[in-house]
């Protein structure tokens, strides 16, 4: 069964183009052209990705997102943003993204993105790990402490990484290469970014761990609050 991909972009000349592409790499691709739409076919419809435009008519892209995680749908989406910013970033994944592209960017970009977005959770079975206080479910994607929080596809895979290798400093060059090897893009930036996504969940979870950060790199260590 072909994976299923809905295509919220209302440039319609943009959304051709990438449905193509799309199709060609053997996706089934749902096409939507404002937000409003979107939301709608994601209430009658299955997918197992969603490709959001922050910028479109009736609702933009990140009214959609917050209204489907706010509605417990936990489908992996990718927002197209025009804006570069690190606040724009920062704004998709406090909304629940899992990833950002901005525009403009090439297809193999876009599709290395949806690969990585829509790898079937089968890929981590039988990974479920735990390391002092914590525990990641690899069905659900859920860290785990004393409350229970879910992660993006990658912070799971950030997450994971730093229990496998507890006993010792990962480099951000390190972590880039095995977190975000398929996409040219990432730099410390993005490893800074989602670090500091990581250490505001492990708190909300209420862990004793933190990720702590030295010239040598990241690992996880106990809280200077919870000594």
């Amino acid at each position: 069964m072909a994976t299923r991909i809905l295509l919220a972009e209302d440039t319609r000349d943009l959304n051709r183009a990438l449905t193509t592409v799309l199709e060609h790499e053997g996706y089934e691709v749902v096409s939507a052209y404002d937000g409003e739409e979107a939301a709608d076919l994601v209430a009658h419809q299955g997918f197992d990705g969603i490709v959001l435009d922050i910028m479109m008519p009736k609702k933009d892209g990140l009214e959609v997102l917050r209204d489907l995680r706010a509605d417990g749908v936990y489908t992996p989406v990718l927002l197209l943003t025009a804006k570069a910013e690190v606040d724009d970033r920062v704004s998709g994944l406090d909304a629940g993204a899992d990833d950002y592209l901005t525009k403009p960017f090439a297809m193999k970009e876009l599709l290395a993105r949806v690969r990585s977005m829509t790898r079937r959770r089968t890929d981590y079975a039988g990974k479920n790990l735990s390391y002092g206080d914590i525990s990641l479910d690899s069905e659900t994607f859920e860290l785990s402490a004393g409350n229970t929080v879910r992660l993006s596809v990658k912070e799971f895979e950030l997450m994971q990484m730093l229990v496998l290798n507890a006993d010792r400093d990962l480099s951000g060059a390190f972590l880039i290469g095995h977190v975000w090897h398929k996409e040219p893009d990432a730099d410390r930036e993005t490893v800074d970014l989602y670090v500091s996504y990581l250490r505001s969940k492990l708190k909300w979870v209420g862990s004793s761990l933190t990720i702590g950060s030295a010239a040598e790199g990241f690992r996880l260590v106990a809280r200077e609050d919870t000594q």
